[in-house]
């Protein structure tokens, strides 16, 4: 997954991508990471069963500039608009959380997974015996980060 991010974002660089086909090969990577990570080793039984996508955490330059580009081009619904630095972008059940960064360049922070049958003691417990160091997120939420370092967060179906 890291050297196709890599990857795209090297074309992004040498002008084979625009920022929109950047977005969206991301999203397509990150969609399939998700579906590739709900299905278990061979041999071995997933511990934890991803349902669906919550969320993309999208860091832009400016947040009012992506938010009205993708709401006018493509139709996203806004919501969770602070007026100062973040916004929701709805693509049916995903949202596309669009934030102000401090980098100069747009990228994905983080993906937001839904886990079926939520037991956060449970879960924090499994990811502390892989080696990971689980934090709260939110009321109902934990993040970690992956082996390559990624942000990740998990959180109860709903």
């Amino acid at each position: 997954m890291e050297q196709m991010i890599a990857k795209l974002v090297d074309a992004f660089t040498e002008g084979k991508l625009n920022r929109r086909q950047l977005i969206q090969n991301l999203a397509i990577a990150a969609s399939a990471g998700a579906a590739a990570s709900s299905v278990p080793a061979i041999g071995a039984e997933a511990s934890l069963k991803v349902v669906g996508i919550s969320h993309l955490s999208y860091s832009v330059k400016d947040y009012k500039r992506t938010r009205d580009f993708y709401s006018n081009l493509l139709g996203l619904k806004v919501s969770n608009d602070d007026g100062k630095s973040r916004c929701n972008l709805a693509i049916g059940n995903i949202n596309l959380i669009a934030r102000n960064g401090k980098e100069s360049m747009s990228y994905v922070d983080h993906v937001s997974y839904y886990i079926d049958n939520w037991n956060k003691a449970a879960i924090e417990a499994n990811l502390k015996a892989r080696g990971l160091d689980p934090k709260p997120e939110g009321a109902d939420g934990i993040q970690f980060k992956d082996p390559d370092g990624t942000h990740v967060q998990l959180q109860a179906k709903k």
